[in-house]
């Protein structure tokens, strides 16, 4: 399958232009939109999400990722990233580099194809979903191999809010198998427990808990952990 992971949002024809583009090169793959509202421009926090929601997919699913704030400016080359059974295209703008922490022969392609009109601004359209086309079909790679490093030194752990679900419920970079069931998660001058689910502590209540992705994430039972905490992506914290 072919799964889609990007910051465009449901509003106006992008996301569906992509699914077009795939179309139009791999009619007969499965397109699965992961997530089309990733933090705007942010590969960081992008970076982290990836690595935690890709874990499930089966071998030789193919992520078209884009969250591409430098596009156009030829500063952020296109890649492949071939990462254990999966395979990964996108930027390198840091959008990696989470998900091939501490792996071993993680391979990397510079992308070089282009189609004969390419815009500045949707390469997502014209570079990333036909390149995973061309994959799917089992094409030669469309580029020439590259060494591939991290383009950041980013930690294995962030300590920060990353997503903000439709529930107001606070996803972070960190994976809760790092800390420890007594923890307690501090955001400015509040404490905030452990708890296994919603129902372990009163309405009203915040908790932190191990989300069904392996990341430390904060609740409000039957509430806001955004609005009643003030959380936002990029709120930090510690444990």
């Amino acid at each position: 399958m072919i799964v889609l992971f990007t910051d465009y949002g449901l509003k106006g024809p992008y996301l569906g232009e992509l699914e077009a583009a795939v179309f139009r090169y791999a009619p007969q793959e499965r397109v699965i939109n992961l997530c089309a509202d990733v933090p705007r421009q942010d590969p960081r926090s992008a970076a982290y999400l990836l690595a935690a929601w890709s874990r499930n997919f089966p071998a030789r699913t193919l992520f078209c990722c884009v969250i591409d704030p430098g596009v156009g400016s030829g500063i952020d080359k296109p890649v492949i990233v071939r990462c254990g059974e999966h395979r990964f295209v996108g930027p390198h703008n840091g959008l990696f580099d989470v998900v091939t922490h501490n792996r071993e022969a993680v391979e990397c392609w510079e992308i070089t194809w282009q189609p004969e009109h390419v815009s500045n601004t949707f390469h997502g359209r014209d570079i990333y979903a036909p390149v995973c086309a061309m994959l799917a079909n089992q094409q030669p790679v469309p580029g020439k191999p590259m060494d591939w490093r991290p383009r950041y030194d980013w930690p294995e752990d962030l300590h920060r809010i990353i997503y903000i679900d439709g529930f107001g419920n606070a996803v972070s970079g960190v994976r809760a198998s790092a800390v420890i069931d007594t923890d307690v998660l501090r955001i400015g001058d509040r404490e905030i427990k452990r708890a296994n689910t919603f129902s372990d502590v009163a309405p009203g209540e915040a908790f932190w808990y191990e989300n069904s992705s392996g990341l430390v994430e904060i609740a409000v039972n039957q509430g806001s952990a955004s609005e009643t905490l003030g959380l936002q992506v990029g709120t930090e914290f510690s444990l």
